[in-house]
């Protein structure tokens, strides 16, 4: 995994590379904004929160997820993707984030005869830096293609970060912030956290609650700190396996490595936008 720079920081979080040798494996993947995936080989399908399932493909976007969701793949695998920030779901992807929650759309049609020829070249290569490398410039061209994000927005997804990262965060207090940043209301905040986030701010609460208590948890904090912000640890343990698939003993023994790498390196973050440096997303 390897953090993104430069020009397509405000947009991406990270790129990754995933390889399993195993024919046949399972794995659960915890909630999340939005990711380009290519499965340069292997194949499979996931089982979604409300149990539908949908097969891979081999270029695919994922859509903001509502809860943890469950991988049965046939390997080897090797996949090759980017995950994205929310302002990046809105540049890159230029849909509306809550139309895609727990699904996976086509992404050579988003990228048109221009990613199958960039997954056929990725799998003559073995390195996440060259991969990178390749699929950079298709970001680029991709950043000019959809219509920028309106300056109007960049204030709300600066409230919506800053109010993830507070300890108890409610959320009178976002409608309140943004009301004050942006003039906008309500209902507006309501829309446009669907819209980059897929997930209403009532929702967006539980999610970033839980995705904090389980990097504490992976962290080694005490259960009297993790639990501070839940009704009570029960409370707390549903949440969190709600939105990860682990519970909290599984968190610090049998977790799965992707995810380890997420709530173990301070450099990662388990969502885009919750806690990222600072970045400006409008177009220089």
């Amino acid at each position: 995994m390897k953090r993104a720079t430069g020009r397509l920081l405000p947009h991406v979080d990270s790129y990754f590379l995933y390889r399993c040798d195993a024919e046949e494996f399972e794995r659960t993947e915890r909630v999340d904004l939005g990711q380009i995936r290519f499965l340069i080989e292997g194949e499979g399908e996931i089982t979604y929160p409300d149990g539908h399932v949908e097969r891979s493909k081999p270029i695919m976007v994922s859509g903001p997820g509502t809860a943890a969701a469950h991988y049965k793949l046939r390997g080897p695998v090797t996949c090759f993707g980017v995950t994205l920030r929310a302002v990046g779901w809105k540049a890159l992807i230029g849909l509306p984030a809550n139309k895609f929650t727990d699904h996976n759309i086509d992404g050579s049609k988003l990228f048109c005869e221009r990613a199958p020829a960039l997954l056929q070249q990725l799998r003559g290569m073995s390195t996440l830096d060259q991969m990178i490398s390749a699929f950079a410039p298709l970001l680029i061209m991709r950043q000019e293609e959809v219509k920028p994000v309106p300056d109007p927005h960049f204030p709300f997804l600066e409230a919506v970060r800053e109010w993830a990262a507070s300890e108890a965060p409610t959320i009178d207090e976002l409608y309140a912030v943004i009301g004050d940043t942006s003039g906008l209301g309500e209902r507006q905040v309501q829309r446009l956290c669907l819209e980059y986030f897929g997930s209403s701010p009532a929702k967006l609460k539980r999610k970033f609650r839980a995705i904090r208590a389980a990097m504490q948890i992976y962290q080694g904090a005490p259960m009297s700190v993790v639990v501070g912000p839940f009704a009570d640890q029960s409370h707390m343990i549903n949440e969190v396996k709600h939105f990860t698939g682990h519970t909290p003993t599984s968190l610090r023994s049998g977790i799965d490595p992707v995810l380890a790498v997420t709530l173990g390196d301070a450099d990662f973050h388990f969502l885009p936008e919750v806690f990222p440096e600072e970045v400006d997303g409008r177009r220089n």
